[in-house]
């Protein structure tokens, strides 16, 4: 685990978590990718952050996945949460689902190491649903969206540490969606240093599904 000095990567300089390619773009995701910064305490962030550290410690990083999306990562799927970490992902729940959306019933996590990234892709739609949200831990990171059939449209979220990021509807489906490597980690002409990246991600469940067990592993967010 990093030391305190992580946590003054939650202020970096600057205005604004979404940037894309013109307007149109950003009118038409305004709602469908949504950057929320701040969404965790230091306090919660270091709950999150701690109770994973056990489940993920046992794992090694690997450097491939089973749908290519991902590289240098260990990740896991967890159901039992502390009492704390409960109130935070239920907090979640009500910020980002409907009422009575149904959700997946096991929270997908992914550690990305310094190196790590994830590759642009679409997540399949026969493993989670229209919406998904993810809570950032320990690093700063930027997450690129671009759409598959205009790749001149695109939108880039800045992601702090304890911020959360929702996708739904136009952005889960119609942009690829990718986590930049270290190299590539700018948000403009910003460096946006990565480190360790955490990622706590909740999912809706496929509509023909219902809030069962993915029959595969879920894919990369």
């Amino acid at each position: 685990m990093a030391g305190t000095g992580r946590l003054a990567l939650r202020t970096l300089p600057g205005q604004g978590w979404v940037r894309g390619s013109g307007p149109a773009v950003l009118s038409r995701l305004r709602d469908a990718a949504v950057v929320r910064p701040g969404f965790l305490s230091a306090a919660e962030e270091e709950t999150l952050s701690r109770e994973l550290e056990a489940d993920l410690r046992r794992r090694r990083y690997e450097y491939d996945h089973w749908d290519a999306a991902i590289h240098g990562f260990r990740e896991t799927e967890k159901s039992r949460w502390s009492e704390a970490s409960q109130g935070i992902l239920q907090r979640v729940r009500e910020a980002a689902f409907d009422p009575g959306q149904a959700l997946l019933p096991r929270v997908h996590v992914l550690d990305l190491e310094p190196r790590g990234y994830i590759k642009p892709h679409v997540d399949s739609v026969k493993f989670c649903g229209a919406t998904i949200a993810g809570l950032s831990l320990l690093s700063p990171s930027v997450m690129r969206l671009v759409h598959t059939q205009e790749p001149a449209d695109w939108l880039e979220l800045l992601l702090e540490p304890g911020s959360l990021y929702i996708l739904r509807g136009s952005a889960r489906y119609d942009f690829s969606h990718e986590i930049l490597r270290d190299e590539d980690s700018f948000f403009g002409e910003r460096r946006i240093p990565r480190a360790r990246r955490i990622s706590v991600i909740c999912r809706s469940a496929p509509e023909d599904m219902g809030p069962e067990e993915p029959r595969q592993p879920p894919a990369a967010s």
